[in-house]
């Protein structure tokens, strides 16, 4: 038999391309099964979206609802503090604040413990030389000298002999590596000096030095005494707690921070007042600022996830192309139980604000929602208990239905399971029509070249033949 190098080279039959056109055929169960597999693949992203959209519905619905402990009316009136001379202090305020104005006066900041070196000190020089163990101890300086140190905040100190400056303000840093102490050194008109300062204000936070010659200082004797001098002529300072008048009432502090002095009011003083002329501290509350911003947060993430429902189930009559779950029964829970959640949910009591729509929140005919403000807060004037009361219930039953939906064990979670095993099955039976599909190709394959192969021999033969008959009609003319 004749020897064929390609379909059709043998016979000049376009072999290749019936075998294209045979296979085309064959694959449209594949085909079909691949577009099927593509459109579940499509529904499976679109489960996902409307998963997403409905858990940030949830995260806006759980945060109407207060914590634990904390009553609705708690968590929805905010306070404000404001101080008049806003040079002199500032001021901040929690829920637990009480309205009203307060006289401020100002008569020291907190300081720090400040201590110096003294600028070329021969004292200084001997101390590295002999080097040592440099003792920091931070305690507490009541009455006129009587220093309690606390050992836990004490600090050791290696100074090698014959330490520079730099040198004893570095071992000091890595020491104190929680700040509790700094040390640094300015180069002024006497020289080098080492300044060391308390890492807190106030009398509380006082340094006391010993253990090397020319770095000692006892805050525990007259004015102190040592080598190191915190006296503001030479560049120190004394540790000193800041002192106010609050309604004429005097009150410390051994930071210029003060939190527990009026309930739920926080200080922050930087400034002295002058003499005998106070600032004014003004606390007012508020009932409709964080309401306001709760609901629309909730608004807002309730128009979004209305909008991928609504496109997800919708039919485009124009480009005649239906949403990725138009008819799904999924889409269509979820829809209803969110709109059933909106209209349904009610206070339950005689208020007269029992429904979102009493106290400003309006559904218009696209299915958004809005928020008048002037409503809302004529309702927070009239009944602020049962309108924080009403805003808790509808957080908490949002949330509470939703994550039916969207947990692992909701309608959502099932739907993609479901889905995805039809995949699954799905790509079984793919694979199973590509492996009979690569039999069936081989056949045809195989037919082909057969045929290819005889018609070719058959080709080869009647050339022979023709040859033949030319050959016996010359010699027949031959003869004659």
């Amino acid at each position: 038999m004749a020897s064929v190098s390609s379909l059709g080279s043998g016979s000049g039959l376009d072999l290749s391309g019936l075998l294209t056109s045979l296979m085309q055929a064959e694959q449209k169960p594949l085909t079909a099964l691949q577009k099927k597999e593509s459109s579940f693949q499509t529904k499976i992203s679109a489960y996902g979206s409307l998963k997403s959209a409905l858990s940030s519905l949830q995260t806006a619905a759980s945060a109407l609802i207060p914590g634990t402990g904390v009553s609705a009316a708690t968590k929805y009136q905010t306070a404000n503090a404001s101080i008049a001379d806003t040079t002199i202090a500032s001021a901040t305020a929690t829920s637990s604040a009480v309205a009203g104005q307060y006289s401020l006066e100002v008569m020291a900041l907190a300081k720090a413990h400040r201590l110096t070196s003294a600028g070329n000190s021969a004292t200084v020089t001997t101390g590295l030389a002999a080097g040592g163990t440099l003792k920091i101890e931070l305690g507490a300086l009541s009455g006129t000298y009587s220093f309690t140190p606390d050992t836990s905040r004490e600090l050791n100190v290696a100074v090698a002999a014959g330490s520079t400056l730099e040198q004893v303000r570095d071992a000091i840093n890595t020491a104190a590596s929680d700040e509790r102490v700094s040390a640094t050194i300015i180069n002024g008109t006497n020289g080098k000096q080492l300044v060391l300062t308390s890492g807190k204000t106030g009398t509380a936070n006082v340094m006391k030095l010993s253990g090397i010659a020319g770095f000692d200082f006892n805050p525990g004797s007259a004015s102190g005494s040592g080598s190191l001098s915190q006296a503001a002529a030479n560049g120190g300072q004394s540790a000193g707690d800041a002192a106010f008048t609050l309604n004429g009432i005097t009150g410390t502090s051994s930071s210029n921070t003060v939190t527990d002095v009026l309930d739920g009011v926080s200080l922050t003083l930087t400034k002295l007042t002058a003499a005998s002329t106070p600032t004014t501290l003004t606390v007012s509350k508020n009932k409709t600022s964080a309401l306001t911003e709760a609901l629309n947060t909730f608004i807002q993430s309730y128009n979004a996830a209305n909008k991928t429902m609504t496109d997800m189930g919708a039919y485009n009559a124009t480009t005649k192309v239906a949403g990725v779950l138009q008819g799904n029964s999924t889409l269509r829970s979820a829809q209803s139980q969110v709109r059933n959640l909106l209209f349904n949910t009610t206070l339950g009591n005689d208020s007269a604000y029992q429904r979102l729509s009493d106290i400003g929140v309006s559904l218009a005919k696209d299915g958004t929602l809005s928020l008048n403000s002037t409503k809302l807060s004529a309702a927070v004037s009239a009944d602020f208990s049962s309108v924080t009361s009403l805003v808790t219930k509808i957080g908490t039953a949002f949330n509470g239905s939703i994550s039916n939906l969207v947990s692992s064990s909701g309608s959502i979670t099932s739907a993609v399971d479901s889905t995805n095993r039809q995949i699954k099955s799905i790509t079984a039976q793919e694979e199973a029509l590509a492996t009979r599909l690569t039999a069936i190709e081989a056949r045809y394959r195989a037919q082909f070249t057969a045929l290819d192969s005889q018609i070719s021999s058959m080709k080869q033969t009647s050339t022979y033949l023709t040859q033949q008959l030319a050959n016996l009609a010359s010699m027949n003319s031959s003869s004659n």
